[in-house]
């Protein structure tokens, strides 16, 4: 059986869209810390697309980077920008 990256990648996006889930849930300020979560992550996607050049990453900006960076925050993005280099 072999597994691809995409496969692994996928694993990951689902098992952290849990635990951000329950992190959300367990705040005290449950949309508060949930807008501040998907701005950062917005944040750093669009900083990476910018200026990713100068570390050697292109990450486009599409549907399915900015929602995952949106619901999944920075990490979402420091797990694009370690695949892409791999």
């Amino acid at each position: 059986m072999n597994i691809t990256v995409n496969e692994i990648f996928y694993v990951f996006c689902g098992a952290a869209v849990l635990i951000m889930a329950v992190y959300y849930l367990k705040r005290k300020r449950k949309i508060t810390s949930a807008l501040f979560g998907a701005i950062t992550g917005a944040a750093a996607l669009i900083l990476v697309n910018r200026f990713g050049g100068a570390i050697g990453t292109d990450i486009p900006l599409n549907a399915f980077n900015i929602t995952g960076s949106c619901v999944l925050g920075v990490p979402f993005v420091i797990c694009l920008v370690i695949l892409e280099n791999l």
